[in-house]
C-alpha cells in the first residue's frame, strides 16, 4: 500500500514510515520525525464508522479504545496499548466476544468518529462550571454558531452596494438557528441593535480607543459576565445585537440595506478606517453574549486602518504603506505595536472559540500582514481580492455558507486535537492553524517546534482539508527494541454547526528498525518531507533573515544528499538518489524560490496570505504551491504532463499551469495566431476547436472546489501576463546561455537553474 491509499484510510502522511530505535539516530535523519494529519479528510462512509455512544478511555493515559488493544473477553478487561493499564468494560460491552467486537475494535478500523447528545459538557477545553452550563443551555436551546459581520463603510459606493447584496444573499440561505450581529466602521464603530424595527439604533465607540473587553461590554450594557445563566436563551439575547435569523432577519436586512459610503475623502489623504477596533468590539460582544459553542467574526475591509489600534499607515497620502524593506530596516513605525495589538487579539478568540474571517477587496494593501496571526492560529479564512463585485468573491462566500443535506451549515467549531503516544515517543510540537493548550505531561518533550509544552491543541475552526504538521522525538529514557511497534492516537473533538459535539479516533502503527536498516530509506515520503521543510522554513522565516532561511536550507539538504546518496567520495559524478529521494532536491530548488521564501514582487500583504495557506492545506496542495504543476495540449494526443521548464514554452502547444493561487491558460504563438485569425470557428478545423477548449475545461474543473477562488490568466506567448508562467519556470536557458537553440524562448533570469544547483549540490555531497 502506497502513501496516498494510506493517507485516505489514516488521513496521515508521515515523512519517514519507520523509525529508528534512538533519538541520536532520528536527529541524523535530517528530516525531523513528523505526520501531516488532516482529522477531518474525506473518507468513505464504509471506512467511517460514526458511533453513537460515548468513547471508552484508559484511566490511565486517556487514550480511547482502539484495534490495538489487548481484550481478555472472559474477564471483560482491556489492556491499553499506550500505557498497559488495565481498564473494565461497561455493562454495556457485556455482550462483548471474539464474534462480538465493537466497532472500535475491527483491525480495519483505523479512524472511528462518536457522535452522541453530550449535552456540551464533553468539551469544554477546561472552561469553568459557570461555562460549561452556559454551553449546555445553549446546546439545548439548539442555538446555532454566530456570525458577526464587520463592515467597512469607507468601501466606495458601488462596491459598498455589491458587497450589501452578497451578504444579504448569504444570510437568507442560512438555517434559522444561526445567530447575527452587525458592526460597521469607519471612523466610528457601530454596533447595530437587530431587536428594533421601524429605526435603527446603533451604539458607537470611537475608532481611536483600545477598549478593553470589559468596557465594551459595560457601554454595551451586558450584565456582569460573573452572574449565573439565566435562561435558555439569554446567551444571545443581550440587548438584540445577537439575534437568531428567525427573529431578526428583516431588521437583519433593513440595517445592511441603510448602509452607505461614509462619503467624500479630503484629498492626498485616505479613509479614516478604524479596524483594529471594530474587530475588538466584534470580539467583546461575543465575549459578553458568552457564545462559547463556535462563532465567526467575518471582516469585510476595502483599505488599511488609518487610526486606532491596529494601525498600518497614516491617513496622510504622503506616507506610503509599508513595503518588506521597510519592515526590514525598521522603518514601519506603525508594523511592531499592530503586530502585539492582534496577538492579544488572538489570544481572546481562542478563549472564546472565535474564528476571524478576512475579505480584503482592494488595490492595495489592507493590513493582512498585520492581521495574519488572529486569522491563522483561529483557522479563519482569507480573500485578498480586488472588488466585493468580482467572481472570486462571490463563489468563496458562497462556499463558506455551504449546507449539508441535513440543513447544517458544513463548518465545525470549537475543537481541539489531543495526541496520545507511547512511552518510547514524545511530542515536540505542531504547525498550523492551532494554539496550544499548554497541557504538559510525561510525554511531551523540553524540544518546542512550533506550538509546543503541550500533548493538546486548541483550533477554534476546521475542514475537511485543514491540516496539522506535528512533530516528535524519540524518548532516549526508553529500551526500545527494533521490530516492535510503537503507537500514536490523534483524538478530534469538534461541534458540527448545531448538531452537537463529535469525536474522531485515529489510531495508527509503526514499527521501529535497526540503524542503517533499509526500512528506513524504503519508508520516507519525499512529498510529506517537501511539505514539512516548508512549513519549517516559513516558521523561520517570520523570526529570521530570509537569506538565513536559505542557508539553512541549503545545509540541510547537502547532509541530506551526503547521508542518502549512493556515490564514490569526491566524485560528483558518481552521485545518484534512489527514486524515493530523487525528487526531494528538486522541492527544495522550487522551495527556495518560492514566494514563500522570497519575498522580491510581493506586498507584506501577499506574503503573509502565501504563508498562511501553506500553512493549513495537506500534502497535496501544498506541494503545488512549492513546485507548480505544468500539463501541455497539442495536436499529437490528449494532454500530457511535462517540466516546469523554459523549453516546455513552444509555439504550437497550449500550457495549462497551476501554482494554486493563479491558473495560467498560455497560447503558444503560433495557437493564439490561428486563434486570431478565427480558424476555431471554422467547421473544417474542429479538431483545433477542441484544443482550445481542452484546457478551459480542466482549468474551471482545477478551480471548482478550491478556496480562495485562485485567478484564471488566459495569456499569448510573449505578452506581459505571461511572466505569471516564466517567473515560476526553471531558466534552463536564459540570456547568459551559449548554446540556445535559435528561435528559443529564454528567460532574463541571473537565477541558477536546476541543473546548476543539482550540479553543485553534487559537488558539496560528495565531500562527506
Amino acid at each position: 500500500m502506497d502513501f496516498i491509499e494510506l493517507e485516505g484510510i489514516e488521513g496521515l502522511r508521515w515523512s519517514w514510515n519507520s523509525w529508528p530505535t534512538s533519538k541520536s539516530e532520528a536527529n541524523s535523519l535530517v528530516i525531523p520525525l513528523s505526520i501531516m494529519c488532516t482529522p477531518l479528510s474525506l473518507m468513505q462512509s464504509s471506512e467511517l464508522p460514526v458511533l453513537a455512544y460515548e468513547p471508552l478511555i484508559c484511566i490511565s493515559c486517556e487514550a480511547v479504545l482502539n484495534p490495538y488493544a489487548r481484550v481478555d473477553y472472559q474477564s471483560k478487561i482491556w489492556h491499553c496499548p499506550f500505557c498497559h493499564h488495565k481498564n473494565g468494560f461497561p455493562k454495556s460491552y457485556s455482550g462483548i466476544g471474539e464474534n462480538n467486537l465493537p466497532a472500535e475494535l475491527f483491525p480495519t478500523y483505523s479512524a472511528v468518529e462518536y457522535h452522541y447528545n453530550s449535552g456540551g459538557n464533553s468539551n469544554n477545553n477546561g472552561l469553568s462550571s459557570a461555562s460549561s452550563n452556559l454551553l449546555a443551555a445553549a446546546a439545548e436551546a439548539k442555538v446555532g454558531p454566530a456570525f458577526v459581520f464587520v463592515v467597512d463603510v469607507c468601501t466606495p459606493e458601488e462596491d459598498l452596494r455589491a458587497l450589501k447584496k452578497e451578504l444579504l444573499l448569504a444570510v437568507s440561505q442560512l438555517p434559522e438557528n444561526v445567530v447575527l450581529g452587525l458592526v460597521s466602521f469607519d471612523s466610528m464603530v457601530k454596533v447595530h441593535d437587530l431587536s428594533y424595527g421601524e429605526c435603527n439604533r446603533v451604539v458607537l465607540f470611537h475608532g481611536q480607543r483600545d477598549l478593553t473587553s470589559t468596557q465594551i461590554q459595560k457601554f454595551l450594557r451586558f450584565q456582569s459576565m460573573k452572574q449565573p445563566y439565566l435562561g435558555k436563551a439569554a446567551a444571545v439575547q443581550k440587548q438584540g445585537f445577537l439575534l437568531p435569523v428567525s427573529e431578526c432577519e428583516f431588521n437583519f436586512t433593513s440595517a445592511i440595506e441603510e448602509l452607505c459610503s461614509s462619503g467624500v475623502v479630503v484629498s492626498g489623504h485616505r479613509p479614516l478606517r478604524a479596524t483594529g477596533t471594530a474587530i475588538s468590539v466584534a470580539v467583546g460582544l461575543i465575549e459578553g453574549c458568552m457564545m462559547r459553542t463556535g462563532s465567526r467574526i467575518m471582516v469585510f475591509t476595502s483599505g488599511p486602518a488609518t487610526i486606532g489600534p491596529g494601525i498600518v499607515v497614516g491617513s496622510d497620502c504622503n506616507y506610503s504603506i509599508r513595503n518588506h524593506r521597510d519592515l526590514i530596516n525598521g522603518h514601519a513605525p506603525f508594523f511592531d505595536k499592530s503586530c502585539s495589538f492582534y496577538k492579544k487579539i488572538s489570544q481572546r478568540l481562542c478563549d472564546a472559540s472565535i474564528v476571524l474571517d478576512l475579505f480584503a477587496c482592494s488595490l492595495d494593501q489592507v493590513g493582512a500582514a498585520e492581521l495574519k496571526a488572529p486569522v491563522e492560529s483561529s483557522g479563519g479564512f482569507m480573500m485578498l481580492g480586488e472588488l466585493f463585485e468580482s467572481e472570486q468573491f462571490r463563489k468563496c462566500l458562497c462556499h463558506l455558507f455551504k449546507c449539508d443535506n441535513n440543513g447544517n451549515l458544513t463548518m465545525c467549531f470549537d475543537a481541539s486535537i489531543e495526541v496520545v503516544t507511547t512511552k518510547d515517543v514524545k511530542v515536540c510540537g505542531a504547525l498550523g492553524p492551532c494554539v496550544s493548550l499548554r497541557r504538559k505531561n510525561a510525554l511531551v518533550s523540553d524540544n518546542e517546534i512550533g506550538e509546543g509544552s503541550t500533548n493538546a491543541w486548541k483550533l477554534c475552526s476546521l475542514t475537511n482539508k485543514t491540516s496539522i504538521a506535528f512533530f516528535f522525538e524519540v524518548n532516549d529514557c526508553q529500551r526500545v527494541e527494533p521490530g516492535s511497534a510503537f503507537f500514536i492516537q490523534f483524538i478530534t473533538r469538534y461541534r458540527y454547526g448545531a448538531s452537537g459535539i463529535r469525536r474522531r479516533v485515529t489510531t495508527v502503527a509503526r514499527r521501529w528498525v535497526g540503524k542503517n536498516s533499509p526500512e528506513i530509506s524504503a519508508g520516507f515520503d519525499q512529498e510529506a518531507a517537501a511539505t514539512i521543510m516548508g512549513r519549517l522554513a516559513i516558521y523561520r522565516a517570520e523570526r529570521h533573515y530570509v537569506r538565513d532561511v536559505i542557508r539553512w536550507l541549503d545545509d540541510n539538504l547537502i547532509r541530506f544528499a551526503s547521508l542518502f546518496g549512493d556515490y564514490i567520495q569526491e566524485d560528483p559524478s558518481s552521485f545518484r538518489l534512489s527514486s524515493n529521494f530523487s525528487l526531494y532536491p528538486q522541492f527544495m530548488y522550487y522551495l527556495r524560490r518560492s514566494q514563500f521564501i522570497n519575498v522580491f514582487n510581493s506586498s507584506p500583504d501577499e506574503t503573509a496570505f502565501f504563508r498562511l495557506m501553506l500553512n493549513r492545506e495537506g500534502v497535496v496542495g501544498s506541494l503545488i504551491m512549492i513546485q507548480p504543476t505544468l500539463f501541455q495540449y497539442s495536436f499529437d494526443g490528449p494532454p500530457i504532463p511535462v517540466l516546469l521548464d523554459i523549453c516546455s514554452v513552444s509555439p504550437d502547444v497550449i500550457l495549462l499551469f497551476d501554482s494554486y493561487f493563479y491558473v495560467v491558460i498560455h497560447y503558444g504563438s503560433k495557437v493564439a495566431q490561428w486563434r486570431k485569425l478565427g480558424y476555431h470557428k471554422d467547421p473544417s478545423h474542429e479538431t483545433f476547436k477542441k484544443l482550445l477548449e481542452a484546457p478551459e475545461v480542466d482549468a474551471e474543473q482545477l478551480v471548482a472546489e478550491r478556496m480562495p477562488v485562485p485567478k484564471v490568466i488566459k495569456c499569448d506567448q510573449h505578452s506581459s501576463q505571461a511572466r505569471f508562467l516564466l517567473a515560476k519556470l526553471n531558466p534552463s536557458v536564459t540570456h547568459n546561455s551559449r548554446y540556445a537553440a535559435e528561435g528559443s524562448e529564454i528567460i532574463l533570469t541571473d537565477d541558477v537553474s536546476l541543473q546548476v544547483f543539482m550540479d553543485h549540490l553534487q559537488e558539496l555531497a560528495v565531500q562527506g
